[in-house]
């Protein structure tokens, strides 16, 4: 048959079809469904003719109205992957009950980013799962479904490979896997982890996902330590009024934990001075403390006694001792001051006056002249 032709008879049929959908008997409407059956099988050409698609138009819409669960979703199935379906049923079939929207949702190829978000903002949650599983959905879904924060969306959305994720996005999905259990299942699967996320994911998993995360990322023993100190610490610090996810230490753990990672980073010999500040930058004390004392070999008590005292030139003998350069130790005193209640107190003149425990000396005569000064508090 030339195009012509079937253009044609595709019309007259569809004219039939229109009458079949003015009837309300049981025997039409079966025949009605029988015949857009019959049209989602021809071909697309002839099927985007404007003439047909103003009969479709009429033809569609009055079917669903007044059709019966089943034929809506047979309806769904068939028109699933057509290119030339009416837009507007489309939207219409994806706001229907979940086992009819489902096909829609997961295969149209009319559905676009817009209306996959209008699905997210006034769809059941099941619509949204849906849409979240959608292959190959774009940065604009992406972030509609980080913004809503559901977890079982969320987790669709860290099962979806094909998803347009950016960096930003999997840092997102990483970081509430410390509260969302079943997003680090599928993510420690993703093939957008990166070995530094895969650190951050390592401290919420399982022992069976760790050792998975360990192999196919080589994760460095120290840096899983230190990633899992800096979690714990985290939770320790009671940032948050939230419960967390993980079992808090004690204090007399997460001390012990602080020495162990200290004592694995010197090993490793990655503690050097620069960590002293950026402990401190986080806002960890005590890490900053342990650090101190195994860089200067000082004993970690007198540390202690010295940020409690109210002489901050011998903190800045213990930092010359390790190498901190005197540039930076107006910035360490401050940010030790801020994190211990103002002390080693003494005011600006005595922060003054510590610049002078960078006189050009030795770190040894340095570390020397801070234990003898220590003993003494």
């Amino acid at each position: 048959m030339a195009p012509k032709e079937e253009t044609l008879s595709v019309a007259l049929r569809s004219e039939s079809l229109l009458d079949l959908a003015k009837s309300r008997s049981p025997a039409d409407r079966e025949r009605l469904l029988l015949g857009i059956v019959d049209l989602c099988e021809t071909d697309d050409e002839a099927m985007a003719s404007p003439p047909v698609q103003a009969l479709l138009n009429s033809i569609f819409l009055g079917l669903v109205v007044g059709a019966e669960r089943d034929m809506r979703r047979r309806l769904s199935e068939k028109l699933s992957t057509a290119e030339w379906a009416p837009i507007s049923l489309i939207n219409v079939l994806a706001l229907d009950e979940i086992r009819i929207a489902q096909p829609i949702i997961a295969a149209s190829p009319l559905l676009k980013d817009p209306d996959l978000v209008r699905l997210l903002i006034e769809a059941t949650l099941e619509h949204q799962v849906e849409v979240a599983r959608r292959p190959k959905i774009g940065r604009e879904v992406v972030a509609q479904i980080l913004l809503q924060a559901e977890p079982a969306v969320m987790t669709a959305l860290a099962g979806n490979v094909t998803a347009d994720l950016a960096d930003d996005d999997m840092k997102t999905l990483v970081e509430a896997a410390r509260q969302i259990a079943s997003l680090r299942s599928p993510l420690s699967r993703h093939p957008k982890l990166t070995g530094e996320l895969a650190l951050r994911l390592y401290i919420w998993v399982g022992q069976a996902l760790r050792e998975a995360l360990a192999e196919r990322f080589r994760l460095d023993p120290v840096l899983v330590d230190a990633a899992l100190a800096t979690v714990l610490l985290e939770a320790h610090s009671g940032a948050s009024d939230e419960q967390p996810a993980e079992p808090v230490a004690r204090d007399g753990e997460r001390e012990a934990m602080e020495a162990r990672l200290i004592e694995k980073l010197h090993a490793a010999g990655q503690l050097r001075p620069g960590y002293l500040v950026r402990v401190l930058q986080e806002g960890r004390l005590s890490l900053f403390t342990a650090a101190l004392a195994t860089l200067g070999r000082f004993e970690p008590e007198h540390v202690r006694r010295v940020i409690d005292s109210d002489r901050p030139e011998l903190l800045g003998l213990a930092c010359a001792a390790v190498g901190i350069d005197r540039s930076v130790f107006p910035t360490l005193l401050d940010l030790v001051r801020n994190l211990n209640g103002g002390r080693p107190s003494g005011g600006a003149e005595s922060a003054r006056r510590a610049g002078g425990a960078f006189a050009p000396v030795t770190p040894q005569i340095a570390g020397a002249a801070f234990r003898q000064a220590a003993q003494a508090i």
